[in-house]
């Protein structure tokens, strides 16, 4: 299958001040030839470095080690999609506005903007899915690529047991018809947004009372809740479909893995063989905390970023 390409046309970037979260980054919206305009924390000097959140996050995820590998990359951390201060389209009838094909193919537009045709890229939970695509689909733009706790969606699916379903209940809750998932979160979007974080951490205050609280700004916004059930709606049908199209592909940058030892993927995969199956240079190891490493162990993630980053 033919890979979708960068158009040529300039975006439009547009300055928002200091970031009040990521300390030294400026915040710019990045209006895309598609139409999308995507939100972006932009630091530091050096090669460039493509940081991609996941679900329930924004960019502010990146908030404690961002700064740290800004004095050695230029950082781009953006909210994807539908999430954060990034438009948030419809998802139309198959979803595939939310496809991580559509949703990696913005970040490469965004980089191309700011000047980087090839960068380094770390992706965390959705993120970390979008790139997972975005090498596949881009593999000339991308040097090197961690993800972070997560193994391959269609593995995940594929052995989809009892335990995991329990554990990972909105994988098949917000893939739910509309309007379904959306307004039953709409009763009580914080109450949602807390179990869930809660759920998946296992460093008590990890995520302060202000990250909480921008997390929780966006959370209100029915368009973002909508944008997020698009978003797995996508990963249950386009995505696996364009997984399928090119399975015997293998991502031949080197890949770091890297996962929580108290979260769920770690205690239900092997992670390291899982994208073993799907690349050829991949190296990882546990960290002792739940699923966020970024937000429950910033000073080790860091280190490990920087030295995989930095070879």
């Amino acid at each position: 299958m033919a890979h979708p390409t960068v158009p040529e046309h300039d975006a439009a970037i547009v300055e928002r001040g200091s970031s009040p979260f990521l300390t030294g980054f400026r915040l710019i919206d990045v209006a895309l030839p598609s139409g999308i305009t995507i939100r972006a924390a932009v630091g530091g000097e050096g090669p460039p470095l493509l940081l991609l959140h996941g679900h329930p996050q924004t960019h502010v995820t990146w908030r404690k080690i961002a700064p740290g590998l800004a004095r050695r990359f230029t950082v781009v951390a953006t909210d994807l999609r539908g999430y954060g201060d990034s438009s948030k389209p419809d998802g139309g009838p198959d979803h595939a506005a939310y496809s991580k094909r559509s949703m990696a193919l913005d970040q490469v537009e965004v980089m191309r903007a700011l000047g980087h045709s090839r960068f380094s890229l770390v992706g965390h939970d959705r993120g970390g899915r979008v790139a997972h695509r975005l090498v596949r689909d881009h593999p000339a733009a991308v040097s090197k690529v961690a993800v972070i706790d997560i193994a391959p969606t269609a593995t995940m699916y594929a052995r989809t047991d009892k335990e995991f379903a329990t554990r990972y209940f909105w994988w098949f809750f917000l893939i739910q018809p509309a309007p379904l998932p959306e307004r039953m979160i709409g009763a009580d979007p914080e109450f949602f947004l807390r179990t869930h974080i809660d759920g998946q951490t296992k460093t008590p205050g990890a995520t302060e009372r202000e990250a909480f609280e921008e997390y929780l700004r966006c959370y209100r916004d029915p368009a973002t809740r909508h944008a997020i059930c698009e978003d797995y709606r996508a990963a249950a049908t386009i995505d696996l479909e364009h997984d399928a199209s090119d399975a015997e592909q293998r991502i031949d940058c080197p890949l770091l893995a890297i996962w929580g030892g108290k979260g769920t993927v770690g205690a239900l995969y092997d992670v390291l063989e899982t994208w073993r199956e799907k690349a050829t240079n991949v190296s990882g190891r546990a960290f002792d905390c739940g699923h966020t490493l970024q937000e429950e162990n910033p000073e080790e993630t860091l280190a490990e970023l920087s030295a995989f980053l930095g070879d």
